[in-house]
Formats: structure tokens, C-alpha cells, sequence
């Protein structure tokens, strides 16, 4: 058998096998896979004040008390995907669902407390458990919990398709393929493999590091509504006319399937990066916000 052809039967193995395991990946809920929420994490970690990190730490001695052994709750890492891992435990977190998203049509006009009725969406669970995190006469594992969750938070409301979609469940209703991968959604494509490739192509800079301040004041500023304006508009503007090829996704019905090309991909990479590092910069400020000396955090005016 000559070169050419086994190179050839390899790479037709290989692509089978990309399909496979594409075909057998499961669809989650949850915004950004374990990987991009702890990346935001990381950054946050190399962001925040050394008296916030220490704050933090004192926490996490609380872990035990949350009753969570399943789902570890030992580092600002696990606190960026604790929520994720405890959904499954319906009896006891099921009420937090609705936490993870607050998605307006896109085609709609953007109002930041449409759909958080009573404070049930991730806008609102931002700024609760800051405060509750801010607030010092609280026990530690009430404090700790409210730290995870606000943690968590902060990077999926930075996911586009948490916060604007088009009546398809944040693009979970949409069939697409990844490059040569089928069987996948939308939403799965932005959550999982996208966000991946997007942090680990990063180069130099590398997105886990010390911003410098004129950085932050960039990257770093806004609200939880403002954050989600933002995703809702690259929804609107970026995730549905480069996965449908239309310019004015509003304007028709769209399929309920689709395919990214590997330049719809590359396209995608650089705001994917900007998206996880506009969550972790974000993240560091709330944490310093929440554990300065003294501070209560106010509710944002106009939230639930």
C-alpha cells in the first residue's frame, strides 16, 4: 500500500472519528464549557488586589459547610463552574435555572429587566450576590455561595447567545455544523469548541495576565445590563448574520440549520476572545468592589 493512499485512509479515519464524537457530544444548558468559565477565572485571579485574593481565600475554608462534595468550591476556578456542576441536583438548586440567561429577540427592542420577573435572570443574580457577597455580617458559606454564583455569572452573560437569539432558545434549536464536525447547535458551537479554540489560539498577548490599567478602564467598565446589551448586540450584528450569510437576519425567517465555514470561524475567533477577556476583567473589579473594606454594594437603579 503506497504512501498516498494510507495518508489518504488516515485522514478519512480521522474526519469519521471528528464526526462521531461531534455526534455523541452532549448539548448543555449552560453558557461557555468548564474550560472558558475557569479562563475567566484565571484572569480575574491575575487582576485582582492581593487583599481581595486573600479575602477570597478565607472563604474558601467555608467549602465544607455548602454540603456541595460532588462540586468542589476550593478556588476562584471551581467558583466559575459550581453552579454548572450543581444543576443537576434538582431538588435542592433547581430554582437557580432561570438564573443562567436572560435572552431578548433579537428582532426586538433591548429592555435590560424584560423577562427577570422577581429577579429570576442573571442580570439581577449578578448584582444580588455581589451584595450578599459585599456583606460582611453574613456567614462565610453564605458569603462563598453568592461568590460562585456571581462568579459564574459574570462569564455567562458575556456568552452572545445568553443574552439575544432569535425564538430559538438561544440557538440550542438550531442545528449547525462546526467546520467538518455535524450534528452540533448553535448554541453548543459558541459555548464549547469556538470559545476553546479562541483562547488557546491566542498568542501574544496571551489573555491570562496582568492588564494594565488603561486596559481595564477599557475592557473592564459597564453594568450587568450593560454587559448584556453588548451580547444581545453581537447576537443581533455578528453571531446570526455570520452563521446564516445574511446581512439582516430580522428580515427573514432563518433555517434550522446551518453550517460555519472554517472563515466564518476564524471571523468569530477574535470576538470570542474579547468576550472572555471583557468577563474576566469584569469579574476582578466586582470581586475588588465586593471585598473592599467597609463597602455594601447598592442595587443598580431600575433592577428587579
Amino acid at each position: 500500500m503506497g504512501y498516498r493512499t494510507v495518508r489518504k485512509r488516515a485522514g478519512r479515519l480521522i474526519v469519521a472519528m471528528a464526526a462521531c464524537l461531534a455526534l455523541l457530544a452532549p448539548v448543555p444548558a449552560q453558557a461557555w464549557g468548564f474550560f472558558a468559565h475557569r479562563v475567566t477565572g484565571q484572569i480575574a485571579l491575575a487582576n485582582i488586589r492581593p487583599d481581595t485574593r486573600a479575602a477570597m481565600q478565607r472563604l474558601f475554608r467555608a467549602e465544607a459547610l455548602l454540603g456541595t462534595p460532588d462540586c468542589a468550591l476550593a478556588s476562584l476556578e471551581d467558583a466559575t463552574v459550581w453552579p454548572d456542576c450543581i444543576r443537576p441536583q434538582r431538588d435542592r438548586w433547581g430554582h437557580t435555572a432561570a438564573w443562567h440567561y436572560r435572552t431578548i429577540p433579537i428582532c426586538e427592542a433591548y429592555d435590560p429587566w424584560k423577562n427577570c420577573p422577581g429577579g429570576n435572570c442573571i442580570l439581577a443574580q449578578i448584582e444580588r450576590n455581589q451584595r450578599i457577597l459585599s456583606d460582611e455580617s453574613l456567614p462565610a458559606q453564605v458569603r462563598l455561595q453568592a461568590l460562585a454564583f456571581m462568579v459564574h455569572f459574570v462569564g455567562d452573560v458575556h456568552m452572545p447567545l445568553h443574552s439575544g437569539d432569535k425564538d430559538d432558545r438561544g440557538g440550542n434549536d438550531r442545528e449547525a455544523a462546526y467546520g467538518i464536525a455535524p450534528g452540533l447547535n448553535l448554541h453548543w458551537i459558541w459555548d464549547g469548541p469556538l470559545a476553546e479554540r479562541a483562547i488557546t489560539s491566542a498568542q501574544q498577548p496571551a489573555l491570562v495576565r496582568l492588564y494594565t490599567a488603561s486596559e481595564r478602564v477599557e475592557l473592564g467598565g459597564g453594568t450587568a445590563a450593560d454587559w448584556g446589551r453588548e451580547s444581545w448586540q453581537i447576537s443581533r450584528e455578528f453571531v446570526y448574520p455570520n452563521a446564516f450569510d445574511t446581512d439582516a437576519p430580522c428580515d427573514t425567517d432563518l433555517p434550522g440549520e446551518t453550517a460555519l465555514t472554517q472563515e466564518d470561524i476564524v471571523s468569530a475567533i477574535p470576538v470570542s476572545q474579547r468576550r472572555v477577556t471583557q468577563a474576566g476583567l469584569r469579574m476582578a473589579r466586582l470581586l475588588d468592589e465586593a471585598f473592599a473594606p467597609g463597602s455594601l454594594v447598592e442595587p443598580e437603579r431600575g433592577a428587579p
